[in-house]
């Protein structure tokens, strides 16, 4: 329960500080997909990581 909350708030700030940038950013397109693409990056190593964590036997 707790790796759960952990991982819940992890999401939420890369959320938070991660897409507001993409979505609300004045800069050029390029500066805004090269922090979607890390973003994504991070969300895929996030949910990597929870899994590994989360679901081990």
């Amino acid at each position: 329960m707790l790796w759960n909350i952990f991982f819940l708030s992890l999401f939420a700030l890369v959320t938070f500080f991660g897409l507001g940038p993409v979505l609300m950013a004045d800069g050029v397109p390029k500066e805004r997909f090269f922090t979607a693409a890390i973003v994504v990056i991070i969300y895929i190593l996030l949910s990597i990581l929870y899994k590994k964590i989360v679901f081990r036997k």
